[in-house]
């Protein structure tokens, strides 16, 4: 039990830091401005692994290279931790896969998340300062729902379908995760 309580402190910790550098890789590729609080906890979340990394891999284009290694640094981090804590029996091929299927998996949380809070706020409290900061990040992801699927009776379902989407898609990568898993197992054993 305690092992288990320790993962999940470790899994929460990790995967708040380095969803904070793959939003703030997000927001400034979307070009939202950083001077809202969302913003502001970005950068008290991530400036600590994101400012050494820009000295190695310094920021060119839209895409923010430093924000996106951190997170993964950080899966690695994380999935090598918990290789060592259960013993270190098994072979560390796994390690690299594990963390970039972490890193997918926090990419599709942290879209969960946005979608979710941006419907909430537009039925309870759509003149919220983060309303647009929410509304900007999730457009990318409901826009192409949208031209596909109209109105129905006056009810944009396109978010509801975004979340379906990024569900099954989290599905699939924990079958493609376990699946990768079993193989690299098996190819150890024999």
């Amino acid at each position: 039990m305690l092992f288990e309580i320790v993962l999940f402190l470790l899994d929460v910790v990790v995967g708040l830091i380095s969803g904070a550098c793959l939003l703030r890789m997000y927001m400034q590729a979307q070009r939202v401005p950083f001077g809202n609080p969302v913003g502001q906890l970005v950068f008290a979340l991530s400036d600590w692994i994101v400012m050494p990394l820009r000295k190695i891999v310094p920021a060119k284009g839209r895409w923010d290279k430093s924000s996106l290694l951190a997170a993964l640094l950080l899966q690695f981090a994380q999935v090598l931790l918990i290789w060592l804590l259960l013993g270190a029996k098994s072979t560390a091929l796994a390690l690299p896969w594990l963390a970039f299927c972490g890193l997918l998996k926090v990419i599709l949380s942290g879209m969960v998340g946005i979608l979710l809070v941006f419907v909430i706020l537009s039925w309870v409290q759509p003149y919220s300062p983060i309303y647009g900061v929410l509304q900007r990040l999730s457009d990318p992801l409901v826009a192409p729902i949208r031209k596909v699927v109209p109105l129905i009776g006056n009810v944009d379902f396109s978010s509801l379908i975004a979340l379906i989407i990024l569900q099954v898609l989290l599905m699939v990568l924990n079958y493609v995760q376990a699946g990768g898993l079993v193989t690299i197992a098996g190819l150890v054993s024999h």
